[in-house]
C-alpha cells in the first residue's frame, strides 16, 4: 500500500501499515523513528550566512568603484586615503549585514512564539508534547480547537468537523469520519477520512494514525515549490541600481576632464591622480548604501510597533508605492467573530440586544439556541464553530449561561450536523417530556415545518410561512447568514432522520461577521491617498457586497463578481475588466494570482493579503505579499514581505503611510547628498576652469565626505511621519530618481553651496596665502553643507513643518559644527590659522543657502521632485 492510498484502507491496515497500536508508540519506538524521519517542521530555503552577506554589500557599483580608487592609491603611496576609503566602505558593510541579521532573528522570534503543541497517546497515555516532535505513526488526540499538526488518517470520530480553509480554501469545516473509501485519485477536500497539517479542529473529537510530516505533509510539498520561486527587486532596488550606475558614471567622466585638465595645466601626475580619487570619493554617495538601510530599518522598527513586521526591509519603501490593496474580508477587515445582529419571531423583527428574557418567545430562542448547540465558552476562551458560538454569545449578551441551561436539560439523544442535510438536532428532557430541537438553513426547514410557536402551538398559515421567507429574505440580502430554530415532542430520545418533520417553528436568527469598527475610516483613508481597495473573498457575493457597501468599498452591486464568472474570462479579458470591479466573491485561491497579476499588467503595484498555504503564490506574485500573523500558516507568513501581528487592515494603512514617509526621508536624504556632492564640483570646475589652484586638497575632500555626508543624511532620514504624503497619489513605479524637478533641485542647491563656497575661496586667495583660502573653501562648504541639512527635512519650510521637530538634525548639526571647530582651531588635516573676521566669514557665507532656500520655500514654495 502506498502512502497516498491510506484513505482507501481501513483502520485495521492503516495502522498495521505504521506498526502502532491501539496505545500509541513507545518510547523506544519513538527514538527509533526520530532518526528515520526527522522532525516535523517545514524547512526553509538554505540560508545565507552571515559572512555571504557580509561579501554581497560590497557587490553595489558605487562601492565596487571607491574598492578601485582605494587599491590604486595604495599602490601610489597615499595610504591615508586608502584607509579613509576601506573604513567607510566597511562600516557600510557591517551596517547592512547587521540589518539583515536583525530582521531574520524577528522573524524567528515570530515563528517561535507561533509554535503549537499536540496531544499524542504514547506508552498508553494522552501526553502533550511540541508539534515538532510529533512522527509518524504517533496517535494524534483532536478536540475542538486543536490546530492539526501533520497529515494522518482517522481511526475514530466522534462528530469531528475540520476547517481546512488553509489548505484547499474551502471556508466551511468538513465532516470526518474513520470510514474506508474505495473511490480512487480523489482531490485533498473529499478524502473525509483524512487530516492535513495546517488545518484545525471546530467541532467534535478523535484520534488520527499519523502518516505523514513535516516536508512529506501535503503544506511541505506547497513549501518546496514556494521556495524555488524567485523574488522580484522593488522600485527602490531598481531605480538606486539605475541612479548608482548613472551617477557613477558620470563622476568619473567629470573627474578624468579634470585630471586632464590639470595634467595639461602641468601639475604633477600622481598629485592629479590624487585630486581626482579624491573628488571622486568626494562627489559618490558612498553611504547612500547604509544611510538607507538604516533609514529603512528604523522604519521596520517604528512599523513593528503598530503590528506590522517587515520581513524584507526593500518592502518598506515598495509601500509607498502601493496603489492597489486586495484584501480578504474575513478577520482583515472584519472581526472574525459571528455575531448575532437581529432575530425575527413571534411575527417581529428585533435587534440581538432587544431580545428579553423575560419574554417567553424570547427565552425559548435564546434556549434552544444554546441547547441545540456543541460549543461553549471554557474559561473565556472560545470553543466550537463560530457559528455555533454566535448563539452562546447572544445567550450571554442577556446573562444565559450555557452549562446552567444544559444542566437543566440535559441532552439525551441527537443527530448531528451534517453538510448536505444542513440541519442538526439534539433531544433533551424537559420535565416529563422529550424535545427535539431540530437548527439549520431556512430552506431546509421551511418544508419541515407545520405549526408555528404560539400560545397555542397553531397550525402554521400560509400568510405566516410567507411572512418567515420574506423575513428570510431580508436577513439574506442584507448579506446576514440566517438560520431557523424549530422543536417538536418525540417519544424516544432515539431519534433518526424521519423524525425531523412536523417541526414547530420558534425563530429566525440572524448573524455576520461584522466590521471592525476602524475599517470604514481606514478604507475612506485608502480612497483618500489614491489606493483603491479590493475585497477578494470566498463568502457569498451577497455577504460581500454588504460588508463592502458598509465599508464604502463599493457603491453600486455591478462592481463585484463572483469566481464563476472570472472562470469564464480569459487573462485578456479580465485585464481589460479589472477595473471595473471592487468585490470579487466566492473566488478560489487560483483566481486571486490572476486578479493580482492584471491589476500588474494595469501598470499597478499591488499589496496582497492571505492567511492560507493556497493564498502563497498571490501573495508572492504580488509587490507586498502581506500574511496574517494570527490566523496565518507558515508558508504564507514564509512567502510574505510584510505579517500583521493583529490581521487588521488598518495596519495595512498605516504601513503604507509609513512606506511613503520613508520613501520620502529616503528622497531628501538623496537630495542632501547629491546637492552637497554637486557643490564641491562646482568649486572643482569653477578652479580648474579658471586656472587657480586646487580648492581643496585630498585629505579635506575625505574629511567633507566623512564629516558632512552621513550624520546629517541619517538626520534627515529620520524625519517625523509626515500625514500630508496621504492626500497625494502613489508614487508611479516607473518614476526615476533622477527626474528634471529632482535633478534641477539638486543642480540649483549645489550652486548656492558652490557660489558662497567660492566667494570664500576668492577671498582667502586675495589675502596671498593659499593654504588659508583653501582652509576657508573647506570650512565653508562643511558648514554649509551641515546647515544645508535643515533645507532638505522636507519640501515644505522648516517653519511649517517645526524647527525643533526633528532632534536628530539639530544633533547631527551641533556635532558637525564641533568637530569641524575643533578641526579649524588645532590645525588638523592641514588647515591654515585664520583670523576672527575670517572665521566670522565663513559663519556668515555659510548661513547664507540655508536662509535663501527657506525663504523660497517659505513665500514662493518648492517644486516637487
Amino acid at each position: 500500500m502506498k502512502v497516498t492510498e491510506y484513505y482507501q484502507a481501513s483502520v485495521q491496515e492503516v495502522m498495521k501499515k505504521l506498526d502502532v497500536t491501539q496505545y500509541g508508540l513507545t518510547d523506544y519506538e519513538v527514538r527509533g523513528r526520530q532518526k528515520k524521519y526527522g522532525y516535523n517542521e517545514l524547512k526553509e530555503g538554505k540560508q545565507k550566512s552571515i559572512f555571504q552577506v557580509f561579501f554581497e554589500q560590497f557587490q553595489d557599483f558605487l562601492v565596487l568603484i571607491l574598492i578601485v580608487a582605494a587599491v590604486v592609491s595604495i599602490f601610489l603611496g597615499d595610504t591615508d586615503s586608502s584607509i579613509v576609503i576601506l573604513i567607510v566602505i566597511i562600516l557600510n558593510a557591517i551596517l547592512g549585514t547587521v540589518q539583515h541579521a536583525r530582521a531574520e532573528k524577528s522573524l524567528n522570534s515570530l515563528k517561535e512564539m507561533a509554535a503549537p503543541v499536540s496531544k499524542v497517546k504514547r506508552n498508553g497515555e494522552i501526553i502533550e508534547i511540541p508539534s515538532r516532535n510529533v512522527i509518524v505513526g504517533d496517535l494524534l488526540i483532536l478536540e475542538a480547537g486543536d490546530s492539526i499538526s501533520a497529515d494522518g488518517r482517522v481511526v475514530e470520530s466522534h462528530s469531528l468537523q475540520i476547517n481546512e480553509s488553509s489548505l484547499t480554501g474551502e471556508s466551511l469545516a468538513v465532516d470526518k469520519v474513520a470510514n474506508t473509501i474505495v473511490e480512487t485519485e480523489l482531490a485533498l477536500g473529499d478524502r473525509k477520512n483524512m487530516v492535513y497539517s495546517g488545518s484545525f479542529v471546530t467541532n467534535g473529537r478523535g484520534a488520527v494514525a499519523v502518516t505523514s510530516i513535516g516536508m512529506n505533509t501535503e503544506i511541505g510539498k506547497i513549501a518546496k515549490l514556494i521556495d524555488n520561486a524567485k523574488e522580484k527587486k522593488t522600485p527602490l532596488q531598481v531605480n538606486l541600481d539605475k541612479f548608482g550606475k548613472r551617477l557613477a558614471i558620470g563622476i568619473i567622466l567629470i573627474c578624468i576632464v579634470i585630471f586632464a585638465l590639470d595634467i595639461i595645466r602641468g601639475r604633477e601626475l600622481i598629485d592629479s591622480f590624487m585630486f581626482a580619487v579624491s573628488l571622486a570619493v568626494a562627489a559618490i554617495p558612498e553611504a547612500l548604501s547604509s544611510i538607507v538601510t538604516i533609514v529603512l530599518a528604523v522604519g521596520t522598527q517604528n512599523m513593528a510597533k503598530e503590528n506590522a513586521i517587515i520581513r524584507k526591509l526593500p518592502a518598506v519603501e515598495s509601500l509607498g508605492s502601493v496603489s492597489i490593496i486586495c484584501t480578504d474580508k474575513t478577520g482583515t477587515l472584519t472581526q472574525n467573530k459571528m455575531t448575532v445582529q437581529e432575530v425575527y419571531t413571534g411575527g417581529q423583527f428585533f435587534s440581538s440586544n432587544e431580545m428579553e428574557p423575560n419574554n417567553p418567545n424570547h427565552k425559548k430562542l435564546l434556549d434552544f439556541a444554546i441547547l441545540c448547540n456543541d460549543s461553549m465558552m471554557l474559561r473565556e476562551k472560545p470553543i466550537g464553530d463560530p457559528t455555533e458560538l454566535a448563539l452562546i454569545k447572544l445567550g450571554h449578551g442577556h446573562e444565559l449561561n450555557e452549562q446552567m441551561i444544559r444542566g437543566l436539560h440535559p441532552r439525551v439523544g441527537e443527530i448531528p450536523f451534517d453538510s448536505t442535510r444542513k440541519l442538526m438536532s439534539t433531544v433533551h428532557r424537559m420535565g416529563n417530556r422529550n424535545v427535539m430541537i431540530t437548527k439549520g438553513a431556512v430552506d431546509e426547514l421551511i418544508p419541515r415545518i407545520s405549526r408555528i410557536d404560539s400560545s397555542s402551538s397553531s397550525i402554521i398559515t400560509n400568510k405566516q410561512l410567507e411572512q418567515i421567507n420574506q423575513a428570510n429574505a431580508a436577513f439574506s440580502n442584507a448579506g446576514l447568514r440566517v438560520i431557523a430554530i424549530t422543536y417538536k415532542e418525540v417519544f424516544s430520545s432515539n431519534i433518526s432522520e424521519k423524525d425531523e418533520q412536523g417541526l414547530t417553528f420558534v425563530g429566525l436568527i440572524a448573524m455576520m461577521d461584522p466590521p471592525r469598527d476602524e475599517s470604514a475610516q481606514a478604507v475612506a483613508d485608502c480612497i483618500e491617498a489614491g489606493i483603491k481597495p479590493v475585497m477578494i473573498t470566498g463568502d457569498h457575493k451577497i455577504t460581500a457586497i454588504a460588508i463592502a457597501k458598509q465599508l464604502g468599498i463599493l457603491k453600486s452591486p455591478d462592481e463585484a463578481i463572483e469566481g464563476k464568472e472570472i472562470e469564464k474570462l480569459s487573462d485578456r479579458e479580465l485585464k481589460n475588466k479589472v477595473e471595473s470591479f471592487s468585490v470579487y466573491a466566492r473566488v478560489s485561491p487560483e483566481h486571486k494570482i490572476r486578479i493580482v497579476k492584471a491589476w500588474q499588467e494595469k501598470g499597478h503595484v499591488v499589496a496582497m493579503t492571505g492567511d492560507g498555504v493556497n493564498d502563497a503564490p498571490a501573495l508572492k506574485q504580488a509587490e507586498i505579499g502581506v500574511a496574517m500573523g494570527k490566523t496565518g500558516t507558515e508558508v504564507a507568513k514564509d512567502a510574505s514581505s510584510m505579517i500583521l501581528t493583529d490581521d487588521n487592515f488598518l495596519t495595512i494603512v498605516k504601513s503604507i503611510s509609513n512606506g511613503r514617509s520613508i520613501y520620502a526621508n529616503i528622497k531628501n536624504a538623496i537630495k542632501f547628498l547629491l546637492s552637497g556632492n554637486a557643490g564641491a564640483i562646482f568649486v572643482v570646475l569653477y578652479a580648474t576652469l579658471f586656472a587657480l589652484p586646487a580648492p581643496f586638497l585630498p585629505i579635506h575632500l575625505l574629511f567633507i565626505n566623512l564629516l558632512t555626508d552621513s550624520l546629517p543624511a541619517i538626520a534627515i532620514g529620520l524625519e517625523p511621519h509626515n500625514k500630508k504624503l496621504m492626500k497625494e497619489k502613489p508614487r508611479n513605479i516607473n518614476e526615476s530618481l533622477l527626474n528634471k524637478k529632482f535633478v534641477s533641485q539638486v543642480g540649483f542647491e549645489g550652486l548656492i553651496i558652490a557660489a558662497v563656497t567660492i566667494i570664500a575661496f576668492q577671498v582667502g586667495l586675495s589675502t596671498g596665502d593659499t593654504a588659508v583660502a583653501t582652509t576657508m573653501a573647506f570650512a565653508t562648504l562643511c558648514l554649509s553643507r551641515l546647515l544645508h541639512g535643515f533645507n532638505c527635512r522636507s519640501e515644505d519650510s522648516i517653519f511649517k513643518i517645526g524647527i525643533f521637530s526633528n532632534l536628530a538634525v539639530w544633533i547631527a548639526f551641533l556635532l558637525g559644527f564641533t568637530i569641524l571647530n575643533f578641526v579649524l582651531i588645532n590645525g588638523l588635516f592641514e588647515v591654515a590659522d585664520l583670523t576672527s573676521n575670517q572665521y566670522l566669514m565663513i559663519y556668515g557665507l555659510s548661513l547664507v543657502p540655508l536662509v535663501i532656500i527657506q525663504v523660497r520655500k517659505l513665500f514662493f514654495g518648492s517644486a516637487k521632485a
